[in-house]
């Protein structure tokens, strides 16, 4: 009777450890990359095997919970596997990890929120949460153009580019600061009275395409029009 009664909660807590599993089997993208760190074992004290960076797709397999924490083996490559903590990833395949995107976008400055709204409208194609983001990866967008155009304006001399006589605003769109958001899909025009780049408004368009009856759609509306896009 005893060996009966003991069976009963361990089986109960296999099932709700194994529930998540099938939830989330499947791909995941790496959100976190303070998080990423792929052990060989599931804790927080596990030996690292190596670190993964933002962005970066694993197969997620299976679940165990240590040190308080999820860990999910997850398939790199296919000789590369290892645990990988819950919240270092976001699968469309669990529940609310759209929200908590999100929310760390939010929480995220400068780069890292692009990246993040970047790599949360390539993960979650359906998501109610889209418009949200395209505000807001918008929004941010064009505070990096207000920021990259200082940069360039210090880093371009301008007596450099007048004797060379290639128009100017090849050089700003040739500004090697840029790079990195293009890789993320932003990219930017070039106001050659101000010097200035600006954002090309895609997100914003295409908030107003998509979504043209949301809440979003009025702000949109508006960056679109004071950047007379």
């Amino acid at each position: 009777m005893s060996a009966k009664l003991t069976r009963v909660p361990l089986l109960l807590l296999v099932c709700l450890w194994a529930l998540p599993i099938h939830a989330q089997r499947g791909r995941a993208v790496v959100v976190d990359e303070r998080l990423a760190v792929l052990r060989d074992e599931p804790g927080l004290n596990a030996q690292l095997l190596r670190r993964l960076s933002r962005g970066r797709m694993v197969t997620v397999l299976n679940a165990k919970r240590a040190d308080g924490v999820i860990f999910y083996r997850v398939a790199v490559t296919r000789r590369t596997r290892g645990w990988l903590q819950s919240e270092a990833f976001v699968s469309p395949a669990r529940k609310g990890d759209d929200e908590r995107l999100l929310a760390l976008i939010r929480a995220s400055q400068d780069f890292d929120r692009l990246a993040r709204a970047a790599i949360f409208l390539e993960t979650f194609p359906a998501s109610g949460l889209r418009p949200a983001v395209l505000v807001l990866l918008g929004e941010a967008a064009e505070e990096a153009a207000q920021k990259l155009s200082r940069e360039a304006a210090r880093r371009l001399d301008e007596n450099e580019m007048r004797a060379n006589r290639a128009p100017l605003a090849s050089y700003f769109l040739s500004y090697s600061g840029l790079d990195r958001y293009r890789r993320q899909g932003i990219d930017f025009v070039f106001d050659d009275a101000l010097k200035q780049f600006h954002y090309d408004g895609a997100a914003w368009r295409e908030l107003l395409r998509r979504y043209p009856r949301s809440q979003e759609a009025a702000k949109a509306r508006q960056h679109l029009a004071a950047l007379k896009l």
